[in-house]
């Protein structure tokens, strides 16, 4: 694993833990992706979880901006870290 992939991984760590302490948005995450509480340990490691957990982020500016500004980021980052995860490049269909 490349360190690149390493730092994206820790961030979307990040993502899962806030994400997990935010009590409007994590009811949200459940009742969107269908996971269960305990899906955010077991399948933590899931290839595409992660992914998961920084779509759902992004899908509005207002949470990405709390996100980001929690955990010192650029507004850019997640989705660079998206990116990066495995099964988060995205196809481009041009």
């Amino acid at each position: 694993m490349g360190h690149q992939q390493e730092s994206a991984e820790v961030v979307a760590l990040q993502a899962v833990a806030w994400l997990a302490g935010n009590d409007v948005l994590l009811p949200l995450f459940l009742s969107a992706t269908g996971a269960e509480l305990e899906d955010l340990r077991s399948r933590i490691a899931e290839e595409g979880f992660l992914v998961a957990v920084m779509d759902f982020i992004m899908m509005e500016d207002a949470w990405l901006i709390e996100f980001c500004d929690h955990s010192n980021l650029s507004y850019d980052t997640p989705e660079r870290v998206r990116q990066m995860l495995p099964g988060g490049a995205r196809v481009h269909w041009t």
